[in-house]
């Protein structure tokens, strides 16, 4: 029996912004643990290793992603005990379709062609048995060189999801796919329901690495030019693969549907062939509030909550809290989402629009649209739990055998406390070690490193004092981490 070499590709660049204030710019909703105790990105990683048989062989997974998430990336399949065959970093963001572009480039580079199953980081799925048996469908259906795209079934008349018209089944499971339709409104969206032969456009597709190459160089030859021209320039570091910025930044930005899979059944005679597997396993792609609320357990009332809520008298609402005590009195069809920087109530029915309230901080230059209070480093985090005028308090924790960098301030000294663990501080030519309650002193201006040793982890107040607490205020000579500012 011959065995199809299967390499999954999970996307995970996007931001999340219809997920304000849970999911931010520096820690978007792919990283987010939203439906169990695994993150979005860490249950796509798991659904993917189920997909061996024995003809079928899963490598170790491609990762495309943002180079600032790069050790988030590293942090979260380490906790599931994987690690990636390689992680390419997309220096500015340009769409899916230079994405897959670059993933199928790294799979070819060495002269194979495996079969790549595609799949966003940022999707949940109830019945992975069902998920599992139509991606195999899948990649026996692209063995051959077809594009395979899965469709969910569809259970209600929604518009906020494009839609695929399918044919009918060949033997092998996979339909014809007639027409990619753009979504729809909510009269259209009932026609279809009704009418069956249409799917929800899940995302996720399957097909061999060089066919993918040859159907964007057919359709879009300004993507896949400039795309190659970005990896042959890439530096690699280890698992690192890095397009260069100022090629990269040239490629057309351009989705997958609109660049291939939508021009496909457009224009037949160019001999790309797109089929679809039905899904029908529970799938969400938790793409706004109202989408979490629906996987959400509910009471009878229709309220599902996260968190430390009290929900009284109130019908299909979503509290999800992270900090404090959130309660509600007469709330009907509302999200109510609160983290220690900000708090957003919403009318779940119009929780699309969340994303305008990322638009507007980031036009007023505010932090909440990017950063959450508790910011996450390659080292460990710190979380600003307190500041005034020329004051700042911060709670830090650094993994074990991690160090932050060889560094100086200009504007401020330092305070630091030690809560747990033990602490190995470098100021100026002196290097000494702290234990638990014991504290030191940086003054500014002075060269210091902080490290953990150990095997636990290490929390530490620190209290800055100065004119300036910004965090750009940092000159860095020395780093484990390839941070330069």
């Amino acid at each position: 029996m011959a065995t199809f070499d299967v390499l999954p590709v999970i996307m995970a660049g996007g931001s999340g912004t219809r997920l304000w204030p849970l999911s931010r710019a520096l820690y978007p909703k792919q990283f987010l643990a939203l439906n169990g105790p695994q993150t979005l990105f860490q249950q796509a990683h798991l659904r993917l290793k189920g997909l061996d048989a024995t003809d079928i062989a899963v490598a170790a997974p491609c990762i495309v992603g943002n180079e600032e998430h790069r050790f988030l990336v590293l942090d979260q399949l380490r906790e599931v005990k994987a690690d990636p065959s390689s992680l390419l970093l997309e220096p500015v963001g340009r769409n899916t379709a230079p994405a897959v572009a670059l993933a199928a480039l790294q799979a070819t580079a060495g002269g194979q062609d495996p079969i790549l199953v595609v799949t966003p980081a940022d999707q949940t799925v109830v019945d992975v048995d069902a998920y599992t048996a139509a991606l195999q469908t899948a990649i026996r259906a692209a063995a051959g060189g077809d594009i395979v795209i899965l469709g969910i079934t569809p259970d209600r008349p929604e518009t906020g999801f494009g839609y695929i018209h399918a044919g009918d089944a060949a033997a092998d499971g996979a339909h014809t796919v007639q027409a990619f339709v753009e979504k729809p409104d909510r009269k259209t969206a009932e026609d279809y329901l009704a009418k069956g032969g249409y799917y929800w456009n899940s995302g996720m597709f399957v097909m061999r690495a060089s066919r993918w190459l040859a159907a964007l160089s057919h359709f879009r030859p300004d993507i896949a030019q400039a795309t190659e021209a970005a990896f042959k320039a890439s530096a690699t570091d280890n698992v690192f693969v890095r397009p260069d910025k100022a090629a990269f930044s040239a490629v057309p930005s351009e989705s997958v549907d609109y660049a291939v899979m939508e021009q496909c059944p457009r224009q037949p005679q160019a001999g790309f062939k797109v089929r679809m597997v039905p899904l029908d396993a529970g799938w969400s792609d938790l793409g706004a509030w109202d989408a979490v609320w629906q996987v959400s357990p509910q009471d009878g009332a229709g309220n599902a909550s996260e968190g430390d809520a009290l929900i009284h008298d109130s019908r299909n609402t979503l509290v999800h809290a992270t900090s404090r005590l959130v309660a509600t009195v007469g709330l009907d069809n509302v999200v109510v989402v609160e983290t220690p920087d900000a708090v957003l109530v919403a009318d779940r029915s119009r929780s699309q629009e969340v994303k305008s309230i990322v638009t507007a901080l980031s036009q007023k230059d505010r932090p909440e649209g990017s950063l959450h209070r508790r910011v996450h480093r390659p080292w460990g985090w710190y979380d600003s739990i307190d500041h005034g005028p020329r004051f700042q308090v911060k709670r830090i924790m650094v993994k074990p055998k991690a160090k932050l960098s060889l560094q100086m301030h200009h504007h401020r000294a330092e305070h630091w406390i030690v809560v747990s663990g033990t602490a190995e501080v470098t100021c100026g030519d002196k290097v000494i070690m702290l234990g638990e309650n014991q504290s030191t002193y940086i003054p500014l201006g002075s060269t210091h490193r902080l490290a953990n040793p150990g095997t636990i982890p290490l929390e530490i107040i620190e209290v800055q004092s100065g004119s300036y607490l910004g965090e750009d205020d940092i000159v860095r000579f020395e780093d484990n981490y390839g941070r330069s500012s």
